[in-house]
This record gives structure tokens, sequence and C-alpha cells, in this order.
């Protein structure tokens, strides 16, 4: 496997962060993105390790930060669910210009929620898989609901997502009634291959149910029994990754 550092410019000329795994001595199938969760970033152990099981697919991978998070710049607090959507947008426009179009994109929890909405805007993208993602943009809203006021008052609060002070601003919120998820996947028409765990603690199984029956066929569901939301055992994030690069084959 290698890994190439990138760093490309989102529609407001914010440089965002970027890593590329390729597959160590073949050239690539096909090219892939990786959309990671809500307030993480590209350097996740499951985002990581699963890009890598990917790679030795020879499926090559751009896992990178959105905007306000990780190594790219920009304030998170200014960001909203639109611009996660423009920045993975603009991630595909990078590819496109100096690798090769992704066929195939990966996302995690709100990164998944993102992927379904981009890959509806990319001729290019054949196939999309989603890891724990919810079914409705309100179930982010349960984070924040007792920040409500303050928020509305102040235009912004500082929250807990995961034992760390994450500030949100009312463009956020207010942004998230302009995305019906189960409406985007109903138009979708790609083939789509959702991953959760039943032990999920953050996204209820009932989502991926939900995902399930809103979108058309060819669609699949494998239940990844015993694995935490985050995926943070690198063996069960080299497994997922396996996994979709096994499905993913037949779209290629």
């Amino acid at each position: 496997m290698k890994r190439e550092k990138v760093t490309f410019k989102n529609s407001r000329g914010l440089i965002l962060s970027g890593a590329i795994e390729l597959p160590e001595n073949n050239s690539p199938k096909a090219f892939a993105i990786f959309s990671h969760c809500f307030t993480c970033n590209k350097n996740l152990i499951n985002v990581k390790y699963i890009s890598e099981a990917l790679s030795e697919k020879r499926i090559a991978v751009l896992r990178f930060d959105f905007a306000g998070l990780g190594d790219s710049q920009g304030n998170f607090a200014e960001t909203d669910f639109s611009s996660n959507i423009d920045d993975l947008l603009y991630a595909a426009e990078f590819l496109t210009l100096n690798y090769e179009a992704p066929k195939l994109l990966v996302g995690h929890s709100l990164g998944g929620a993102a992927s379904i909405v981009a890959a509806g805007q990319l001729a290019s993208v054949k196939a999309v898989s989603l890891l724990g993602t919810p079914s409705t943009l309100d179930h982010i809203k349960r984070l924040f609901v007792n920040k409500m006021e303050e928020i509305t008052h102040y235009g912004s609060a500082m929250i807990d997502v995961a034992g760390r002070d994450i500030e949100i601003g009312r463009g956020f919120v207010d942004d998230l009634a302009n995305h019906n998820i189960k409406k985007s996947l109903n138009r979708l028409n790609k083939p789509l291959l959702i991953l959760h765990s039943p032990e999920d603690e953050m996204v209820s199984i009932d989502h991926a149910t939900e995902i399930f029956m809103a979108a058309r066929h060819p669609k699949s569901f494998i239940a990844l029994d015993g694995i935490d939301h985050l995926i943070k055992n690198i063996k069960d994030a080299r497994y997922v990754g396996s996994l979709i690069g096994e499905w993913v084959m037949r779209y290629l």
C-alpha cells in the first residue's frame, strides 16, 4: 500500500487536507472517497483501516477532513450539512482532475448521509456504501436539543460530542431542515450497501431498516455484529473494508 498526502480547495477557497491510499504494486481498479462521521476526521481508526483494506482490493481511497475539522482549514461553527456535501463534491472534482473520477462513495454516520446526496450528483459514482448512517437528519438534533435556546439566542453553543466540546452554529441547525435523506435515497438508483451494527450505541439499527426500505434495488444489508459505532478495533475496520471491497467489485 502507498499513501499520498494531498490538499485541495473547496468552493469557499478553504484548503482541505486528504490522503490517498493506493494499491502497492498494481494500478487502481477504481477510486473511492471516504467521508468521515460528524465532528470526526480522516485519521480515525475506522477511516484509515477501512481505506487500507480497500486499497488491498485495488480500490484507491481518498479520505479527507471536512472544513473546520482535522487538518483542514475553516471554522466548524460556520459549516453545515450542505457544506459537507459541497466539500465531498469538490473532493470528487479533485480526483477527477488529478487521478480518476470516483466510482465508489463510502460514508460513515453523517458522512454516509452526505454520500447519499452527493452520489445523486456524481455521474461517475457506480455504488455507495453506508456505515452506521442515520436515516433522518433529525437524529443529529438530539445532540444539541438542550442547547437550542442558547443557539437561537447567541447564534452558537458548545455541545459535547463523544467527550469533546464542539461549537455548533445556528446555520448548521437551520440547514438540517433543507435535506430529506429518504427522498434522496429513493431518487438514487445506484447499488447500495448498508452496514450497521445491532449494538450501535449512537445510531440505532432501526435507521438501517428505514434506509433499506427507502432505497431502490439493488440494495444489500450486512449486520456488523458486535462492532461499535466508531469501529474502533483495527481488525473490525479491516473486516468492514474487505466486505465493501468484495461487494463493490460486481459494479466496477
